[in-house]
C-alpha cells in the first residue's frame, strides 16, 4: 500500500521550514515517499528565496559584538544588501550556498516529516499538545542531522571580497572543499559546531508557526474575504504567521548565525563565544537588544514566500503521488 488516508491534517506542517498544514485532507506516505516528497517541495522553494537568505546572513554579522553607531553599514536594508551583493559578487552572488543551501533543506525537511508521519502513524499527535510536541521535536531532529549543511552554508553566504566582507571570512573555495577543510582542521565533531545554536532555532520557529497558522486560517476563512476552499486563504494564514515566526524565531536565527560563522582554535572552540548562552549575553551586552533582531526583515520577507511556495509544491506532488495509490 502505497498511501492511506488519515484524519489528521499536521503531517505536511513539517515540509518547510517553518510549513503550514496543507490545503487539502492529509495522505499519510510511505515514509522513503514521505521524505523525498518533503524534501524537493522544500528545495523547491529554496531556489527563489535563497537570495534573501543571503542578505540575511550578511546583515545578521554585521556589526558583530560592535555597539550601534561604531561600525561601517555595508548593507542598510533588504532592497539596497540585495542591489549591493548583485552589483559586487554579481548576480551569481545572490545565489552563493545554494547548492548546500539545497542538501540543508533536502535533508532537515526530509528526516523532520519522515520523523513526524512516523509520530502521526503511532497516534501520539492526537494526545493534547501532541502535534506541537512531535513538531518541534521532529524539527530538533532535523536541524541536527543537517548542521553540517547548515554551516558550510552559513560560510559560503558570509564570504565576499574585503569593501562589503562582515563577520569572519573562511575563504572556502566551494562546498567540497569548505567540508574537507573543516573536516581536517576539526575532525567529525567540527562539522555538528553551531548545533546547539540550530536546534532551539528551529523548534522555536516550528512552535510559533503551529500555534499561529491554524488559527489565523480559521480567522481568514471567516472574514469571508474569498471564496470557499481559496488558496488565497492559505496564503494569508501563511503571511500572519510568517510574522509570529519571524519574531519568535529571530533572535536565535542571529545566535545560529554568529555560533556557526565564528572562528575557532586549534581545538575547535570559538573565539568568539563559548555557546548558546554566552553568545547571547554577549550580543545583548555589545550591540543590545535589538542586536537579537538583526536581518529581521528579509527573514521575515524569505518566511513568507518560502512557507506558502513550499505548501503548493507539496500540495501539488502530493496530488500527483496520491495517483498512483493502490
Amino acid at each position: 500500500m502505497l498511501l492511506k488516508h488519515s484524519s489528521e491534517t499536521g503531517m505536511a506542517n513539517q515540509a518547510s521550514l517553518p510549513p503550514g498544514p496543507p490545503l487539502s485532507p492529509t495522505l499519510a506516505l510511505w515514509l522513503p515517499l514521505d521524505f523525498a516528497l518533503g524534501a524537493a517541495a522544500c528545495c523547491g522553494a529554496c531556489v527563489f528565496t535563497n537570495p534573501l537568505e543571503v542578505v540575511k546572513t550578511r546583515l545578521q554579522l554585521q556589526g558583530e559584538l560592535k555597539a550601534r553607531g561604531s561600525y561601517q553599514r555595508h548593507y542598510r536594508g533588504v532592497l539596497q544588501a540585495l542591489w549591493t551583493v548583485a552589483r559586487v559578487d554579481g548576480l551569481r552572488g545572490l545565489q552563493k550556498g545554494l547548492s548546500v543551501g539545497l542538501l540543508y533543506q533536502g535533508l532537515m525537511n526530509g528526516v523532520r516529516l519522515s520523523f513526524y508521519s512516523y509520530c502521526e502513524a503511532s497516534g501520539f499527535t492526537q494526545a493534547p499538545g501532541g502535534s506541537l510536541l512531535a513538531g518541534a521535536a521532529s524539527g530538533a531532529l532535523g536541524a541536527f542531522v543537517a548542521s553540517p549543511a547548515y554551516l558550510v552554508k552559513t560560510h559560503l553566504q558570509a564570504q565576499t571580497i574585503a569593501a562589503i566582507a562582515v563577520g569572519h571570512q573562511h575563504n572556502h573555495q566551494g562546498v567540497s572543499s569548505a567540508f574537507a577543510s573543516i573536516y581536517r582542521a576539526q575532525g567529525i565533531l567540527g562539522l555538528w559546531r553551531g548545533v546547539n545554536g540550530a536546534v532551539p532555532r528551529v523548534m522555536v520557529g516550528s512552535a510559533a508557526q503551529l500555534a499561529t497558522f491554524s488559527s489565523a486560517k480559521e480567522w481568514v476563512a471567516q472574514k469571508q474575504w474569498y471564496v470557499q476552499d481559496s488558496w488565497l486563504v492559505s496564503l494569508n494564514a501563511a503571511m500572519i504567521s510568517s510574522i509570529a515566526v519571524a519574531i519568535a524565531m529571530t533572535p536565535f536565527d542571529v545566535i545560529s548565525t554568529r555560533l556557526y560563522n565564528q572562528p575557532v582554535d586549534e581545538l575547535g572552540k570559538g573565539r568568539l563565544y563559548r555557546g548558546f548562552l554566552d553568545c547571547f549575553v554577549k550580543v545583548t551586552r555589545k550591540e543590545g537588544p535589538l542586536g537579537l533582531y538583526k536581518g529581521i526583515g528579509p527573514a521575515f520577507f524569505r518566511l513568507g514566500p518560502h512557507t506558502v511556495l513550499s505548501m503548493l509544491f507539496w500540495d501539488l506532488l502530493r496530488q500527483a503521488a496520491s495517483k498512483y495509490q493502490v
